[in-house]
């Protein structure tokens, strides 16, 4: 199903090797040449004005169906493509008997759920599921309703959407990936919509797209089209984009949101040796702490925001809200950005090149999801990244369990019992009260890159 169908193939499995080898290559020439003579013996004469202007080679169907770690899409190029949103199928309709010597490697159906996160059964319940169905004839599907000139991309705003790193980690970032070679010329089809979750992110949608968005789930025509995308091309890390597989990158996509919502600062501030001593009209490197009010809050806020003063930082607190271009421009204006792990420190793609990323990282066995979800993305971002792990003593569950508790003895165990009740325990009811001498050295270390 992933082998594309081109002209070259074609002519390969026309004209075979063996008979290739039985004709011998000077043959073959001699061949060609006795041809063309007769061609140019024979052939009525035809003037430059007897043909016809708009006459054009007919579209060859190109269909490239994946499944890779993240996500399924297909790609339906040069056809007609018909989506129905009463059968939630895509029928791709051959339309001569070229397109039908091209269908017969591609005639299996293929259901596909259009989000980018497919290992995740409880996500999936969620998304809508589209068959991608070649025809042979158009008489057995549904007639066209409304025609596009453009292509479109259908993808789903199911699964985790509405959680701001899911937002971004499986749906911007894979929609930017697969919709920015059109630039802009390109309808996107949504399944599964929320008014709500457009809205949010309309600058970021009308960059990739010149049209009002199709919500298809509440469609009764048949939208045609020659071109699909179904599904988003997805990279298998998290908040990344794969530049071998795709024409764009990271940095790409960072310049992209600073384009989108008029971020002004590219590269963080550099500290130069001779400003150290003196504070007067000097800029001061500014820190950002990403507040949390419900889970994996700071106790000591005060006290550590009083601490980084004292070493040289501006210091700003924010919480992350719906408003995304009130808290890029704030993101973007900081040199440093500090938070507990949570969806908040998705914001760290709003960050100016350069920037440092500090993490704290929970008590229990947080560390791996924790590096995963941002450490690792931080240096495709251009990002230095710091970390730090908090201990027994910094945690509220100190307060909730004894000091003998497996809790503390042996996270791994919580971890064994599933992870909603991981979740439960670690992410859901662990606030934190930084040991403020201890952290006072990942805020030197922080300094320390900002002179490099």
């Amino acid at each position: 199903m992933d082998e594309k169908i081109t002209y070259d193939t074609f002519f390969a499995r026309s004209f075979s090797r063996s008979d290739q080898k039985k004709l011998g290559y000077g043959a073959f020439i001699g061949c060609l040449l006795i041809a063309l003579s007769f061609c140019l013996v024979f052939m009525p004469y035809s003037s430059p004005q007897s043909i016809r202007l708009g006459t054009s080679v007919p579209k060859r169907m190109n269909i490239v169906c994946k499944s890779e770690k993240r996500s399924d899409y297909c790609e339906i190029k040069g056809e007609d493509v018909r989506i129905d949103a009463k059968s939630s199928t895509v029928f791709i309709v051959a339309s001569s008997q070229q397109s039908i010597r091209d269908l017969e490697d591609n005639t299996t159906s293929l259901l596909i759920g259009p989000y980018s996160r497919k290992e995740d059964q409880i996500a999936m319940k969620s998304v809508r599921k589209w068959l991608v169905k070649p025809v042979m004839e158009s008489n057995v599907t549904p007639p066209c309703s409304q025609t596009h000139s453009v292509p479109a991309i259908l993808f789903s705003l199911g699964g985790y959407s509405g959680n701001n790193y899911h937002d971004f980690t499986d749906i911007i970032i894979p929609l930017y990936s697969t919709a920015r070679i059109f630039n802009g010329e390109v309808k996107f089809v949504v399944t599964n919509s929320n008014p709500w979750w457009i809205k949010k992110f309309r600058n970021l949608v009308q960059k990739l797209s010149n049209y009002e968005v199709i919500d298809i789930d509440n469609e009764e025509n048949i939208h045609c089209f020659t071109s699909v995308v179904v599904g988003l091309k997805r990279a298998p890390q998290e908040l990344s984009i794969d530049p071998s597989k795709s024409s764009y990158s990271m940095k790409d996509f960072r310049q992209f949101l600073r384009s989108a919502y008029s971020l002004n600062k590219v590269r963080a501030i550099k500290i130069e040796d001779e400003d150290d001593d003196d504070d007067d009209g000097k800029t001061r490197p500014r820190l950002l702490i990403v507040a949390r009010n419900r889970t994996r809050a700071f106790r000591n806020t005060d006290e550590i925001v009083g601490m980084a003063r004292n070493l040289g930082y501006e210091v700003r607190i924010a919480e992350a809200d719906g408003n995304i271009q009130r808290f890029a421009e704030i993101v973007n204006s900081c040199d440093v950005m500090m938070g507990v792990h949570g969806a908040g420190l998705t914001n760290m793609v709003f960050l100016p090149e350069n920037a440092i990323l500090i993490q704290v990282i929970p008590f229990g066995g947080v560390e791996w999801p924790a590096r995963t979800a941002f450490g690792e993305p931080s240096k495709d971002m251009n990002i230095r990244y710091l970390d730090y792990k908090i201990k027994a003593e910094e945690s509220s569950l100190i307060e909730q369990y004894p000091a003998d508790h497996e809790v503390f003895k042996n996270p791994l165990s919580i971890s064994k019992q599933g992870w909603l009740t991981f979740k439960a325990v670690y992410l859901d009811k662990q606030d934190v009260n930084l040991d403020t001498n201890r952290f006072k050295i990942t805020l030197l270390k922080a300094l320390e890159l900002l002179h490099q």
